[in-house]
């Protein structure tokens, strides 16, 4: 059997906030659902739903997106301006730079060059 990704879809406790995050940072217009679930298809890529969930995020993720951007330090700071934090500093070796980010849910990812 071979599957296909039909969405990612991120635990939270406010999805319309959370979705036009996600909008804002990938392209595309957030769909509001429900009030419990909305979603968002950027281009070229997979669509990322957002539940609402009754629990807090307590621990690192056990999965992020990797984003590849053009500028790691340029990109960081278009995401804070969204509402993302950098989690420490921008990490680089002779692969490429990465920086990881938290969405304003706590979620991390990465814009990453390389």
């Amino acid at each position: 059997m071979r599957a296909h990704v039909q969405e990612i879809v991120f635990d939270c406790a406010d999805p319309a906030a959370l979705v036009r995050f996600w909008a804002g940072l990938l392209g595309g217009a957030p769909v509001d659902r429900s009030p419990d679930w909305s979603y968002v298809d950027p281009p070229e890529f997979v669509r990322l739903a957002f539940q609402r969930v009754p629990e807090g995020k307590t621990a690192k993720n056990r999965v992020h997106l990797d984003l590849e951007v053009a500028a790691v330090d340029a990109a960081a700071d278009e995401a804070t301006g969204l509402g993302a934090v950098r989690n420490g500093g921008i990490v680089a070796d002779e692969q490429g730079s990465f920086q990881v980010m938290r969405d304003p849910e706590g979620n991390e990812f990465c814009f990453v060059t390389g």
